[in-house]
């Protein structure tokens, strides 16, 4: 048994080297967690605010839930159903996504949901979909990975964001594999590589496209494997032959010495793997990003063949699961089109209403945001287990759009930066305290228990939800008894409405996956032993071929200049996770990464006049963000990075570009063009509009007394952390 720090109660944490995915190790913020079951670090008890501006106070919650149930019907009754939005996710269970997605489209009748999960794999998915019909992380089990012959790890830091899957990749070079690494930095993932190749940010699709140019015209190209399981490469062979070595050197500073070697690597290979993480996906161009580094795995037969193929890495929790079941506005559960007829029928059959009833795709997550207060968009929003207001791209203005809603519900487990903005916070349990399904990258579908009791103030989501289905008119078709029943009852229904569909868990239950140690999907019957590996006999394409996609370079949404002169590229660090909304109320993680900084080069740092350690200002056309200087030859010198985990001064989103993918509607988190200055040439009042609200905290006024004259539970810990943040910052 371990005690967590400052926690009331023990949790026991096992160890399970046999489980076959972490095989027992857990990463610094896994091993960390119970410190967040602790009274003093998480909410206890609903707030609500009496007056716009005035200070949240403590209430219960027969008041909270009448009080978001009224706003939530006045707001719908005078502007109509898609007035009232949804904002989820990544890390809600497979339950509460599904009961999310079906409460905004039955309860509320809004076309407007999406979730967070858009800002982290929505360019792969839709890549994946379009090659290969089908989006599933990956379509092998992480096993497999050690067994490649040569892989190609696209602008992800996995011995940081997620660690104990790090021994893949030493097993991979071990068996005598060899690894490159593509990121304009090197990070602790590059030093173990074979190969690092460190583009411009941006550079990612011209760099596949130069893989492919020279696979093909060194005649690498699997002539068989391309006839009989594809369609399509005539056109993509003639949009790589224009991304020649010499032009793909110019555009990605990558020599073309090393694109011949890269080349040379995974085409000879006789098995190969491509892994994409958010550096190509995180672009306006991530979709095609992504389709061409899936035509070089079409290419060269690596796909569709054991111990081959494309695959993306999850960024959150339940990255896989949390869009398959109903929380992306485009999407009904079974990752089925809302737009389908049959798709439509099948649902709503299932939810006991017409099919006429469901409303059709609503706005994607940033065009949501956008939209918040605004004539013709969402007026009144409830936001579950997201931190828009530091994680959402242009955050200075996402904030203020979220003080213009009429009314913001938040349920969280802390005084998030986005719930000190809210009109209502509703205190939820977290993982230790509830049962519910995840799905990893894999697939995999796996069961968490309920090990400890929530405190007394604090209920589930699916519980909040059933309460104001019930007020808002909806007594039935939402569970009622209790946990951890309810969760099973969910996810039997969830089971029902996935059947038929391409993320179908027809045949997976609590018991088996228990039994199983997860289940891969599809299993459409409890017969069906579940899919590990896919399209290992055809892909899921109506012809059964993978599709080439003929794509070709283009620049950024925003590129350097003379006024913005650099890169800025953003990322994760060991000991943060997400928007940093639970990791910065944890000591020991605090310990480790106190707070942002802004990394640079030793010739850029000598050009600018900054010392290691000096605060300086980083501006782009958006706002600005202020953090120490990080000196380090890691990083390319046209080129600075921030970690995007921190909110006030140092918030790095009060600097990131929206500008959309067209098809995915991903923003372009990962490179915008920037200046950096040290803090002392900087000259009061000359901030870019939009960087007050980036250097302010957001709400920091916002947490009060109550009629009592204490704070509200939970309230005092989340108010003092972030005071501490902005002081430091």
């Amino acid at each position: 048994m371990r005690l967590a720090p400052g926690a009331d109660l023990p949790v026991e944490v096992l160890e399970r080297p046999d489980f076959p995915v972490n095989r027992g190790a857990l990463c610094g913020k896994g091993r960390s967690a119970p410190a967040l079951l602790a009274r003093d670090v998480r909410l206890t008890g609903p707030l609500l605010r009496d007056r716009p501006g005035g200070p949240l106070r403590s209430a219960g919650w027969p008041e909270a839930l009448d009080r978001v149930a009224a706003g939530l019907a006045r707001v719908r009754a005078e502007h109509g159903p898609d007035a009232v939005g949804v904002f989820g996710g990544g890390g809600l269970t497979n339950e509460k996504a599904y009961l999310l997605g079906k409460f905004a489209r039955v309860v509320l009748g809004t076309a407007n949901i999406d979730y967070n999960g858009r800002f982290c794999m929505s360019s792969a998915a839709a890549a994946h979909r379009r090659a290969f019909g089908l989006d599933r992380g990956l379509p092998f089990p992480l096993a497999d990975v050690p067994h490649t012959g040569c892989l190609i790890l696209v602008g992800g830091n996995p011995a940081e964001t997620m660690p104990p899957a790090i021994r893949y990749l030493r097993e991979l070079r071990e068996n005598g594999g060899k690894l490159i690494v593509v990121d304009p930095r090197r990070t602790r993932t590059a030093e173990l590589a074979d190969l690092h190749l460190q583009p411009r940010p941006g550079g990612d699709l011209a760099l596949a496209l130069g893989l492919l140019h020279l696979v093909i015209a060194d005649g690498l190209v699997d002539q068989a494997f391309v006839a009989e399981r594809t369609s399509g490469f005539e056109r993509a062979r003639e949009a790589a032959m224009a991304h020649w070595p010499d032009r793909v050197e110019r555009i990605t500073g990558v020599p073309a010495h090393r694109l011949r070697e890269a080349a040379g690597l995974f085409g000879r290979a006789a098995t190969g793997m491509v892994l994409t993480a958010r550096g190509p996906e995180q672009q306006s161009k991530g979709t095609d990003t992504v389709g061409a580094w899936i035509d070089l795995c079409l290419a060269t037969g690596k796909a569709g063949r054991p111990y081959s193929g494309y695959g993306c890495l999850t960024g959150q929790g339940n990255g896989q699961g949390g869009r398959e079941h109903g929380q992306k506005a485009d999407q009904l559960p079974g990752y089925r089109s809302i737009e389908d007829p049959a798709a439509r029928e099948h649902v709503a059959a299932v939810w006991g209403v017409p099919a006429g009833s469901l409303p059709g795709p609503g706005k994607s997550a940033y065009e949501l945001l956008d939209g918040l207060g605004r004539p013709g968009g969402v007026r009144a929003l409830l936001l579950a287990g997201s931190n828009p207001a530091v994680s959402a791209p242009n955050a200075g203005h996402v904030t203020e759009r979220l003080r213009a809603l009429d009314l913001l519900v938040v349920a969280d487990l802390v005084l998030s930066e986005t719930a000190r903005l809210a009109d209502v916070v509703l205190p939820v349990t977290q993982w230790a305290e509830e049962t519910g399904t995840t799905t990893n990258l894999e697939g995999r579908v796996i069961l968490r228990r309920r090990a400890v009791d929530p405190p007394e103030g604090v209920r589930s989501e699916l519980w909040v939800l059933r309460e104001l289905a019930a007020r808002l008119g909806v007594p039935d078709g939402f569970p009622a008894d209790g946990f951890p029943v309810e969760a099973e009852r969910v996810f039997d229904e969830l089971r029902r409405a996935s059947a038929g569909g391409d993320a179908d868990y027809a045949g997976i239950d609590y018991a088996r996956i228990a039994a199983e140690d997860g289940v891969f999907w599809p299993c459409p019957a409890p017969d069906h032993p579940g899919t590990p590996r896919l399209f290992l006999d055809r892909f899921a394409t109506p012809d059964g071929r993978a599709r080439f996609a003929a794509v070709t370079h283009r620049p950024a949404g925003e590129e350097p200049d003379a006024a913005y002169p650099l890169y800025l590229t953003t990322g994760r660090v060991l000991a943060q996770y997400q928007s940093g909304a639970q990791t910065r109320r944890v000591a020991e993680l605090n310990s480790a990464a106190p707070g942002p900084y802004v990394e640079l080069h030793p010739r850029l740092a000598a050009r600018l006049g900054i010392a290691d350690g000096e605060p300086v200002a980083v501006t782009s056309r958006r706002g600005r963000a202020v953090a120490p200087a990080r000196v380090t030859e890691a990083i390319r010198p046209d080129t600075v990075f921030m970690p995007f985990h921190w909110a006030g001064a140092g918030r790095a989103n009060s600097l990131t570009n929206p500008a959309l993918d067209p098809v995915s509607r991903m923003p372009e988190f990962k490179l915008c063009a920037v200046r950096v200055e040290p803090l002392r040439s900087q000259q009061a009042g000359a901030e870019p509009a939009g960087a007050d609200a980036g250097a302010q905290s957001a709400g920091s006024d916002t947490v009060g007394v109550d009629a009592a004259g204490s704070q509200p539970p939970g309230a005092d810990a989340a108010g003092s952390e972030q005071a501490r943040e902005e002081t430091a910052a």
